[in-house]
């Protein structure tokens, strides 16, 4: 029997083996619901001292023992309770790693998540408590006196026993109701708070913005310099040139020809670095033959070999844009850094979320927080969009990157 089993809504009747069996499961439970009661309330107590002790620095002491012994009862708690309802209770504390141990207990105190836990204690040690003691007394009251009955022989207890029907009827009823009004309570405790959630996530899209903000710019600042310094002065050379063979068209007809076979050739490289500036705005391969064809385009100029497994429609020209640009980041790190003796990029869309994986068999090693990859994530980022990577020392390495999208 899996005591951790999903909670399922109990017919109240008929009586069968099945129905007693899982109400017994779910007294169990309950039962160690029930026990957390002591280790709340001795961290409610321990708790509430850290704060005057703090006045004097033990406090401080206290609650680096006292906080994490929070976090691992409430961790248990979210496990648990989680699993009954098929939901995922996830705990959102500040972030204290890197901060020194004595700055964390005042991160601690401003951290809401850490309220919440200590909210849940004391739920736990009132009135969570009663709800969760409530089934395991229904249950083995009457059992107490049938034992009772049959050991000491004493009228009273057969009484009793005869009187103990209605708990066992309140018991069969109740039991499922109580467990899942628990289960609920902690996940309302417990869970994120959809205010704090909304903040972060308005904080984490004002910083994407100002980024993609930075990184337009850059981008502008960019494509100005490689006009300025290719299209711009090539152009302006092929002018001076055919004015210069204008001049010399009567006196000098030879060297009126080789200007203008100059100038051809200055313009020619015009046009190639105007087609080097267009294609690092949006490649015209994208345009024409979507981020599948587009992947498949740049994988065949690499020096390494990349088997490409793309399947995915024509999306958004601002996503596909910034997938594409994610993956090449990801094949040239590849090719300059990886040393590797193949690479692989795989995509797929499930109508909400485009999923791209690029790897390669390299020595591995990838930091997620170099620039490259930083700028990848940085540019997934103002799409809403994730990049994870695992490239142990040795290899392999491979960068997980997910974009919601939805087309039309």
């Amino acid at each position: 029997m899996d005591v951790l089993a999903p909670l399922r809504p109990l017919r109240p009747s008929p009586v069968t083996a099945a129905g007693i069996g899982e109400r017994a499961r779910l007294t169990l439970l309950s039962a160690g619901y029930a026990a957390s009661f002591l280790p709340s309330l001795a961290l409610v107590i321990l708790t509430l001292l850290c704060i005057p002790l703090g006045l004097v620095g033990a406090g401080f002491a206290l609650a680096l023992g006292v906080v994490p012994a929070t976090a691992a009862l409430t961790a248990t708690h979210r496990r648990v309770s989680g699993r009954l309802l098929e939901e995922p209770i996830v705990a959102a504390y500040a972030p204290t790693a890197g901060t020194a141990v004595v700055v964390r207990p005042v991160r601690w105190l401003r951290d809401p998540a850490r309220w919440r836990d200590f909210g849940f204690l004391c739920f736990s040690a009132t009135g969570g408590f009663v709800m969760s003691l409530l089934p395991v007394a229904l249950l083995t009251t009457p059992l107490t006196w049938l034992i009772l009955a049959l050991t000491a022989g004493e009228w009273v207890w057969l009484l009793l026993l005869l009187f103990s029907g209605p708990l066992l009827l309140v018991w069969w009823f109740v039991t499922e109701p109580l467990v899942r009004a628990r289960a609920r309570a902690e996940r309302g405790i417990l869970g994120h708070d959809r205010v704090a959630a909304l903040a972060e996530r308005v904080e984490r899209v004002e910083e994407s913005r100002a980024e993609t903000l930075d990184h337009s710019a850059a981008e502008v600042r960019r494509i100005e310099r490689d006009l300025h310094d290719g299209a711009q002065a090539r152009i302006a050379s092929v002018g001076m040139s055919v004015g210069l063979a204008e001049k010399l068209l009567q006196t000098d007809p030879q060297g009126a020809a080789a200007l203008l076979r100059e100038a051809r050739e200055t313009t020619m490289d015009a046009l190639d670095d105007l087609r080097s500036v267009v294609r690092g705005i949006h490649p015209p391969v994208l345009a024409d033959r979507g981020l599948a064809g587009a992947i498949e385009a740049l994988a065949v100029a690499l020096p390494v070999p990349v088997a490409v497994a793309v399947d995915v429609p024509r999306l958004p020209a601002p996503v596909e844009s910034a997938a594409y640009f994610a993956v090449a980041e990801c094949l040239a790190n590849t090719t300059k850094h990886a040393a590797a003796s193949r690479a692989w990029a795989t995509g797929t869309y499930d109508g909400d979320r485009l999923r791209l994986v690029v790897g390669d068999d390299g020595r591995g090693g990838a930091d997620a927080a170099g620039s490259g990859l930083t700028g990848v994530e940085r540019r997934l980022a103002a799409f809403d969009g994730t990049l994870a990577v695992d490239s142990p020392a040795g290899g392999p390495t491979t960068v997980r990157m997910e974009v919601p999208c939805r087309i039309g």
